[in-house]
């Protein structure tokens, strides 16, 4: 068992069987991956681990080139469609349509600012990229203090403000946050490695980024679309008399069809930048000769798959979380609107649960999806026999990394939103 190899950016490098404990060199550290999700696909090899070694058959092939669930992407591309052609059919006289008791404004003040905190926020973006290469472990730590805080904040803040209630259940979340953390904390190496591999991969192949933001651009204009189109639905179906008053209920059949028209766009581009990054990632583990520059053929490569043969796939599981958002925001425009008593409220806090969970599964099945060109079904199976083998190893490690880009993001944001009152407050944009 000691002479077997282990795959490290993809080089098979001498087994050392004496990589037990809490030590275990380079090669044990990687065995829980969780941020760069694609190195736990690693394919037929013994994997290390801060245990021990483990004889794990972690099987991920090469699928032949074919387009899968072309279903799915049919389905999409119809959507488009679909919204495209009412946002021109009644979202244009809607939008356009004059309404006396509206005042004119000048908006141009808030588009100039707008492009302003978007500019700055590519900046501390990359700034905080920077931080996490340079402490990554540190920020790992951060990371998890900081819910640590926060829990301890929210539970302060609940008996500060009299509500015994909420106090009460601050108390069992801050101990079940310290609890966690106490747990955790031991792998913390493990997600120190993984987020530097991934970050490494990823600045070895800075064109995924340029990706990102081009999916980015075209999830802002789906989104600009489909408000046209939801407008002119919404102008045609909800009617009200003369003064504004007995206002008809909206039509919750055109409303779950455009929250599904919406969520399914949406995850569709959010869920391919998921599939090119998880393919340039398993392309430099596994081949770094070709995952080499910004137009790398790993960059390109990943990107033409994940937009044409593995297209439906990203589509399938996308549709799936799409159903299940729409029906949350329907149960939410339902409590909103008439109250719908507890049972709503059951309701949607019950689909906001189940659109994690699947969310989360998709999160490591287009990792196979972008690696080895599974459907999305195949990518599921193989995502069950990687929980199966790892255990909880692999999504501790997910999750603590998770939490340092949250922490990232979080900060950003803060920045950002304090730039924006000092523009508000010093400027004479708004005015």
């Amino acid at each position: 068992m000691g002479s077997e190899p282990v795959v490290v950016q993809g080089r098979r490098v001498p087994n050392n069987s004496n990589a037990t404990g809490g030590g275990g060199g380079f090669g044990a550290a990687l065995d829980s991956n969780a941020g760069g999700a694609s190195a736990a696909a690693t394919p037929t090899a013994t994997v290390l681990s801060v245990d021990g070694i483990r004889n794990y058959e972690e099987k991920g092939e090469k699928q032949e080139v074919r387009c899968r669930d072309p279903v799915f992407a049919v389905l999409f591309y119809a959507n488009v469609v679909a919204i495209l052609i009412v946002a021109i059919a009644y979202g244009g006289d809607a939008i356009s349509k004059d309404d006396d008791d509206v005042e004119d404004r000048d908006y141009d003040g808030y588009v100039y600012a707008g492009l302003i905190m978007a500019f700055l926020a590519f900046f501390a973006s990359a700034g905080g990229v920077a931080i996490l290469m340079c402490i990554p472990e540190t920020m790992i730590k951060a990371a998890l203090l900081f819910t640590v805080v926060m829990a301890g904040l929210w539970m302060v803040m609940a008996f500060l403000a009299g509500n015994i209630g909420a106090g009460i259940i601050g108390i069992i979340f801050f101990a079940i946050t310290c609890c966690y953390v106490y747990c955790v904390w031991s792998r913390i190496p493990f997600a120190t490695i993984n987020l530097v591999t991934a970050m490494k991969a990823i600045n070895a192949n800075l064109g995924v980024v340029g990706y990102a933001y081009l999916l980015t651009f075209l999830a802002a204009g789906w989104a600009i679309c489909w408000t046209v189109a939801f407008v002119g639905v919404f102008d045609k179906t909800y009617e009200c008399d003369e003064n504004g008053n007995n206002c008809s209920d909206p039509s919750y059949g055109y409303l779950f069809l455009l929250f599904l028209a919406f969520f399914f766009g949406q995850q569709v581009m959010q869920n391919t930048v998921h599939v090119i990054c998880g393919g340039v990632v398993g392309h430099w583990w596994f081949e770094p000769a070709e995952a080499q520059g910004f137009c790398s053929p790993a960059v390109t490569g990943s990107f033409i798959r994940a937009t044409t043969t593995s297209f439906g796939s990203v589509c399938f599981g996308s549709f799936i979380v799409a159903v299940i958002r729409a029906l949350e925001a329907l149960a939410n425009a339902a409590r909103s609107n008439d109250g719908g008593g507890i049972g709503v409220c059951i309701a949607e806090c019950i689909l906001s649960c189940l659109a994690a969970i699947v969310e989360y599964f998709n999160k490591w099945a287009f990792i196979y999806v972008g690696l080895y060109g599974y459907g999305y079904c195949e990518a599921g199976k193989q995502v069950f026999t990687l929980f199966k083998n790892r255990g909880w190893e692999a999504v501790i490690a997910d999750d603590l990394v998770s939490n340092t880009l949250g922490l990232v993001s979080f900060f950003v944001g803060a920045i950002i939103g304090c730039v924006g009152l000092v523009i508000e407050a010093t400027s004479y944009l708004f005015e």
